[in-house]
């Protein structure tokens, strides 16, 4: 099973890296999304996949046994998720804003829209 979600990984950073590489910022906003999808997943991989011990310390026992998943990539996966959704809520309002006031989503064409006649700004106090 993990070999399969080892090739999920890979399959989705790959994707990641090559959204993220594009001019247009809806791409690299997809990009940015999957890569943190990836990231979470690779932390579930991480904390073994078990379904027949659950993360519950039995009763009498003080401990885990050493068969049960691990508890911790778990918790982080669920923090990971709510830090993204609003990464990824804040970077589609800011692609969003910044298609409205130049017009384009391409990188190239949003720093050519830059004012050529503007005076440069004070460069010491």
């Amino acid at each position: 099973m993990e070999t399969v979600f080892s090739v999920l990984i890979g399959f989705f950073f790959a994707a990641a890296v090559y959204l993220m590489l594009s001019k247009h910022s809806v791409r690299i906003l997809l990009g940015i999304a999957i890569f943190g999808n990836g990231v979470n997943l690779l932390l579930f991989t991480a904390g073994r996949l078990t379904r027949e011990v659950p993360p519950i310390i039995p009763a009498g026992m003080d401990t885990l046994p050493a068969t049960a998943a691990n508890p911790l990539p778990q918790a982080l996966i669920l923090t990971a998720i709510v830090i993204s959704f609003s990464f990824f809520a804040f970077l589609l309002v800011l692609t969003y804003r910044g298609y409205q006031e130049l017009g384009t989503d391409n990188t190239d064409e949003m720093r050519f829209a830059e004012p050529k006649d503007e005076p440069l700004p004070p460069l010491g106090y």
